[in-house]
């Protein structure tokens, strides 16, 4: 394997990782199996396509990437603490709506960012080498995300999602709004699928339709 093959593979391993943190969320800490992964991924994917073409700042267009995926997560925890949907089928219905919803926001199948500015582009320089930087930025990007979340998970707040999860009854016993927290662990384990897809569309140089199936199984 030659030494860009390799950096490459480390760039997309960097930003599964970020899916990796989403999923855990979702099928450990809540119980919760979740397949909306498989729409939020090119969803934060495609709102970021159109938001850079669109000539926002690429920071900015991640930041709407995961807005989008969290109000995707809520709507998939709302279908089963409201309306009672069994967790994995609220997931699915979700996965699938979203396929409609990515295709109509890119307004095609796909849309190239070749010549957009990136999140990565402030870092090139203008001479040498530049297939460390990449790497290095995801590498930052993941370890900034993870310690932002082992804060979160120690606060009093993340303590009654980790306690939901593992015991919802005890939880709700202890004065703990269950479905409430559920409904925020699901917007945020899809903001973070979504802004995963966010750097990928910006990793990859463009965004498509097709790019979110089998995320869970990669």
């Amino acid at each position: 394997m030659s030494l860009i093959s390799l950096l490459g593979a480390l760039e997309i391993g960097l930003i599964f990782a970020l899916v990796a943190l989403g999923i855990l969320i979702s099928f450990r800490i809540l119980n919760f199996p979740d397949m909306t992964t498989d729409g939020s991924f090119p969803l934060g994917g495609a709102v970021a396509a159109v938001l850079i073409i669109g000539g926002y700042n690429p920071w900015l267009a991640c930041l709407g990437a995961a807005t989008a995926g969290a109000i995707a997560g809520f709507i998939t925890g709302w279908l089963n603490v409201r309306l009672g949907i069994l967790q994995l089928l609220s997931s699915i219905l979700m996965m699938i709506a979203l396929y409609s919803i990515n295709l109509r926001i890119m307004g095609a199948p796909n849309l190239p960012l070749l010549g957009e500015a990136t999140v990565f582009t402030p870092f090139l320089p203008e001479e040498g080498d530049s297939m460390w930087v990449q790497p290095l930025v995801l590498a930052g990007v993941v370890l900034a995300v993870k310690i932002l979340l082992d804060l979160f998970f120690a606060s009093q707040l993340g303590l009654a999602l980790r306690a939901t999860g593992a015991n919802e009854r005890m939880a709700r016993s202890q004065g703990i709004s269950t479905g409430w927290i559920t409904l925020g662990g699901m917007a945020l384990a899809n903001a973070l699928n979504a802004f995963a897809g966010a750097l990928y569309v910006q990793n990859q140089g463009g965004a498509d339709i097709s790019m979110g199936l089998g995320t869970i199984v990669i």
